[in-house]
């Protein structure tokens, strides 16, 4: 806290509020004590004035384009860090040493495997159900298959569940992908990395051995990197919102997993790929670069601008360099790519979007990467909550570990009929 105060004048009467101060970031003036002293709320729809939370984990400055975890910038952990390593960062708040990481890793490989009756419960949807339809069931299901970690006032507890959902995660998504294409599931192999083994899991088959692609492999970590955590993001916020509540850490996850299906969150990479694919060929850009500056025109260029980024995404700037890498291990012509780097590079000295601040996002290239590798549209989002799960798990602790939390309850600027009396059906 500052010495600083915002007060607020409302009737002739002065309402002074301490001001917070973070170790980096924007102050913050505190309003809890608003309602008491002057009967009145702040209107915040999509709350992008208020901060929500206490937390240590992840920074994001989106005027400069920096996301930090733990302090360490997103693509240094991207290019030099394996995900365990940043599982453990985001859990625990250091970098592990080496037997910290050693351990950690072995104590996520031994929690792998799902309970052998989940396997029924996946035969109990459709065969063309949404792989985030599946998760959700799975995730949620969890809870009534691991009682002995879901008692949240037991630090020991709480830590079981989070590591039973970081090594699952990849065992729920790959299952999820086999039902929807008739194969057989495959149980991990603990002799392989994180990310490593969930290839093999979604891509091998019984009948012969599957080999690691060391490219792919790299491309994957570096995608699940990416995307481990992004600050009181809707579906981040969600889990800590069902967590407020007292819920199992299943539940809550499965409640993230749920946000994250929407659209306008985890769908944005698949939407950009679709994008791509309807331009086509960059002979097509120019008609589709004049329709996006038309504001009677609804179409939108996807994976360009953000929330919260107002500069260049750093994200991006390490997955474009991923789809190079990757296709030319496969050795892909891919006119979708094509189209992608061209639009990039002509919306990047375009004033339009230059004034704008439309940069590419993270969901510009990573559509394009998972489709190389052979993931179904379907199965992005599937993966981005995979990779998201450990903010999502990291987060929840920090939540359920801080004094001042409490069930959240936003309030309303309530706009409909006033009281009125009930009158019979038959004289409406």
């Amino acid at each position: 806290m500052t010495d600083k105060t915002v007060t607020l004048a409302i009737d002739g009467t002065n309402h002074p509020y301490p001001v917070l101060e973070g170790s980096v970031g924007p102050e913050v003036f505190d309003v809890r004590k608003l309602y008491n002293e002057t009967g009145m709320f702040t209107y915040d729809p999509g709350y992008t004035s208020t901060a929500s939370c206490q937390s240590a984990i992840t920074y994001i400055d989106g005027e400069k384009g920096i996301l930090l975890h733990r302090g360490y910038p997103i693509d240094q952990l991207a290019e030099n860090s394996t995900f365990m390593e940043v599982a453990y960062l985001l859990l625990h708040g250091e970098l592990p040493k080496k037997v910290e990481l050693d351990d950690f890793t072995w104590t996520i490989s031994r929690h792998t495997m799902l309970h052998e009756q989940l396997m029924t419960f996946y035969r109990g949807f459709r065969r063309d159900a949404h792989p985030m339809a599946i998760m959700c069931g799975v995730v949620g299901a969890l809870s009534a298959f691991y009682h002995d970690s879901t008692d949240i006032t037991d630090p020991e507890q709480r830590m079981i569940a989070s590591h039973r959902l970081i090594a699952k995660m990849p065992t729920i998504a790959a299952m999820a992908h086999k039902y929807s294409v008739g194969q057989p599931f495959l149980y991990p192999d603990n002799s392989l990395t994180y990310t490593g083994n969930f290839l093999r899991m979604t891509f091998g088959v019984p009948a012969e051995p599957y080999h690691v692609n060391p490219v792919i492999e790299r491309a994957m970590r570096r995608i699940f990197i990416l995307h481990a955590d992004h600050e009181q993001n809707a579906s981040t916020s969600t889990v800590r919102l069902a967590g407020s509540s007292g819920a199992n850490p299943f539940a809550c996850i499965a409640a993230g997993i749920a946000c994250l299906w929407g659209p306008a969150h985890g769908g944005a990479n698949e939407a950009a790929l679709n994008m791509l694919r309807e331009i086509g060929h960059t002979s097509n850009i120019p008609k589709y670069i004049a329709r996006a500056k038309d504001k009677d025109d609804p179409f939108r260029l996807m994976g360009f601008g953000h929330r919260v980024y107002k500069n260049f995404d750093p994200r991006a700037k390490v997955m474009k360099a991923t789809a190079d890498e990757v296709l030319k291990e496969l050795n892909i012509s891919d006119p979708v790519l094509d189209v992608a780097k061209e639009l990039e590079r002509i919306a990047l000295s375009d004033d339009y979007f230059i004034e704008k601040k439309l940069y590419p996002n993270v969901d510009f290239y990573s559509g394009v990467i998972l489709n190389a590798i052979g993931f179904p549209t379907e199965m992005f989002t599937a993966l981005f909550a995979l990779a998201r799960t450990v903010g999502w798990v990291a987060q929840w602790n920090e939540m359920i570990s801080d004094p001042e939390q409490k069930i959240g309850r936003p309030r309303q600027l309530y706009v409909g009929a006033t009281q009125r009396n009930y009158v019979p059906v038959g004289k409406r």
